[in-house]
């Protein structure tokens, strides 16, 4: 259900919740919709309905075990504000998250409007970031619920599979990139001239910025580096400041 990933920009994965649903373009090759048949054909009583989404009430308190600070990427193989998940059960994900204050978790989405409706009316503590996926133009109106937002510390996107061209990106409020090509079978290919425009306005936006792989059907080979570097930035600024105020 959750611990070390090999996740490039985070420590760990938690999954209070498996399975989702199709909703763009970004999903065709889902990474976590074959994981999930393996995990079931394996006989992983967490993945027993496959990838239908399943809430897992014995995972909720999984963080609250690990005593070691860690970033913490929330639903790795779902999405927590799935129009499927009760926001009961989406409220008892944040009191954990809340009470593992020594942890930070990044909380990633492609349903930002009930990100933007739900989190609304959420307390945001200062450990748990927000993130949308944006893998084309035609879902940049994600980043506008993103940045509607009060509550999240860090507001953070994640360009993966990067798919299209996304203009002239506005990254007004936005405190994180990340950007990847998609990998695996079938993996779409990624142009260089998308990802140089969005790097170069994190630098001049003062934006981290992190390359995380150029992808295709063998994601080794490809490497992540860009234009002869490795791009790893992250909000390290957020996590000396929570280390601080936890002390």
């Amino acid at each position: 259900m959750a611990d070390i990933t090999s996740i490039e920009w985070t420590e760990s994965t938690w999954n209070p919740v498996t399975g989702c649903t199709k909703i763009s373009a970004g999903c065709a090759n889902c990474y976590a919709e074959r994981m999930a048949r393996r995990l079931r054909a394996m006989g992983q009583r967490n993945y027993r309905n496959g990838f239908q989404v399943t809430t897992h009430a014995h995972a909720l308190e999984l963080p609250l075990r690990w005593t070691h600070p860690r970033r913490i990427f929330v639903n790795s193989m779902s999405d927590l504000f799935h129009e499927d998940i009760p926001e009961d059960f989406i409220r008892s994900v944040f009191d954990v998250m809340r009470r593992a204050h020594w942890h930070t978790f990044q909380v990633l989405t492609k349903r930002s409007g009930r990100l933007a409706t739900l989190g609304a009316n959420i307390e945001w503590p200062t450990n748990v970031w927000a993130g949308v996926s944006v893998e084309n133009a035609v879902v940049l109106d994600r980043v506008c619920d993103l940045r509607s937002l009060d509550g999240p510390a860090v507001k953070f996107l994640s360009v993966e599979p990067l798919l299209g061209s996304l203009g002239d990106l506005d990254l007004d409020q936005i405190n994180w990139v990340i950007v990847g090509g998609e990998s695996g079978p079938g993996a779409r290919p990624m142009a260089i001239e998308w990802v140089r425009p969005i790097r170069d306005a994190c630098q001049a936006k003062r934006v981290p910025f992190f390359f995380k792989q150029w992808g295709g059907a063998n994601r080794k080979l490809t490497g992540r580096v860009l234009d002869g570097e490795l791009w790893s930035e992250s909000p390290k600024d957020h996590d000396t400041l929570l280390a601080k105020s936890a002390c």
